[in-house]
C-alpha cells in the first residue's frame, strides 16, 4: 500500500521509548505492546523491571520491559542505547518523550530554571538522538519520533521555557530529517495538545511565580485555563495511536497535530496575520 510499509507487514520491532513511566509515554507503551512491538520503556526508576525479564507481555508477542534512563546524563543515556543494543541487536524505532515543564513569567524564571526546561526537553532528546543515530546508520533504517507540543509553534504566555524548548525541538527535527535522509532513517514530530495526563500536577512553578510577583493575578489565571484545558483535553491513548500511525507511514510527514481543535487552530496560524493571531493567544491565556 502507497504510504505504508516501515513496519505494516511485521510489527515485531524494537522500540526505545523515554519517559515511558505515566502518561502519554505509558499509554504509548502499552498501545505498541498490544500490537506486537518489543518495547523498552525507560524512566529513572525504572519501576518493573524483575531479573532482567520483561515486566509486561501481550499475546502478539510484545512486551514492554523498563530499563534506568535519566535524560540528563550523558552516561545513562549512552548505557539505555547499549542495554538495548545487547539485548536486541538493534534499534528500530527511538521515541522521545520525556519532558517537563516550568510555568511562571519570564521575568520570575531564573536561568537555573530555564536551564533545567531545557536539559531535559531539549537537551534531553539531542542526546538520545545521538547515540541512537550510529547504530540506525549501520541497519540502514530506523524512526525518530519526537513528541513535541502545540506550545511549539503558538508560544504561551508564562508558559514560556517549555514553549521555547518544544519550539527549539522542532527545528532540531527539521534539520535532522534532511541529514539522515541518505541513511533510511525517517524523523518527525508529534504535537499534542491539552491531554489527560499526570503532566498537569507535576508541572514546576518558577520560585519568583509566588504572591509577591508583580505578574501573579494574571499568571494564576493563565495557569488555571491551561490546568483546566488539559484536564477536559484528548486522552494519552489518543496520542499513541497518532504515534502508532507515523511509525506505520513509509514517509511519514514532518508534523502531526494531535485533535481536529488543534489542527484548525495551527491551519489558521498559517492563514492568518500575526497580530490576529497574537491577539487570539492574548484572549485566551493572557
Amino acid at each position: 500500500m502507497k504510504g505504508m510499509g516501515f513496519m505494516s507487514g511485521n510489527n515485531n520491532q524494537v522500540v526505545l521509548l523515554t519517559g515511558a513511566s505515566s502518561g502519554i509515554g505509558k499509554a504509548t507503551a502499552e498501545w505498541l505492546m498490544e500490537r506486537g512491538f518489543r518495547v523498552y520503556g525507560t524512566s529513572r526508576k525504572a519501576a518493573g523491571i524483575m531479573d532482567g525479564k520483561p515486566y509486561k507481555t501481550s499475546a502478539s508477542g510484545g512486551f514492554i520491559e523498563m530499563i534506568p534512563l535519566d535524560v540528563n546524563s550523558e552516561s545513562s543515556a549512552e548505557n539505555a542505547v547499549r542495554t538495548v543494543l545487547e539485548r536486541e541487536g538493534s534499534i528500530d524505532v527511538l521515541i522521545s518523550n520525556a519532558g517537563m515543564g516550568i510555568a511562571g513569567s519570564i521575568e520570575d524564571t531564573s536561568i537555573r530554571e530555564a536551564e533545567k526546561q531545557f536539559d531535559v526537553n531539549f537537551f534531553g532528546t539531542l542526546r538520545m538522538i545521538r547515540h541512537v543515530l550510529p547504530a540506525m546508520r549501520k541497519q540502514g533504517r530506523g524512526r525518530i519520533i519526537v513528541i513535541s507540543s502545540v506550545a511549539g509553534l503558538i508560544s504561551i504566555p508564562y508558559q514560556s521555557m517549555y514553549s521555547a524548548s518544544k519550539y527549539a525541538l522542532e527545528a532540531l527535527v527539521e534539520a535532522l530529517r534532511h541529514e539522515v535522509a541518505p541513511f533510511g532513517i525517517k524523523a518527525c514530530l508529534v504535537e499534542p495538545g491539552d491531554t489527560r495526563t499526570g503532566f498537569t500536577s507535576s508541572r514546576v512553578i518558577a520560585e519568583a511565580a509566588g504572591e509577591a510577583s508583580p505578574y501573579y493575578s494574571r499568571f494564576r489565571k493563565s495557569l488555571d485555563r491551561m490546568e483546566q484545558d488539559e484536564q477536559n483535553g484528548v486522552s494519552p491513548e489518543k496520542v499513541a495511536r497518532v504515534i502508532h500511525g507515523m511509525i506505520k507511514r513509509r514517509n511519514p510527514p514532518i508534523r502531526r497535530a494531535v485533535g481536529l481543535g488543534y489542527k484548525a487552530i495551527l491551519f489558521l496560524k498559517r492563514l492568518l496575520p500575526s497580530w490576529l493571531v497574537e491577539k487570539l493567544v492574548g484572549m485566551l491565556y493572557a
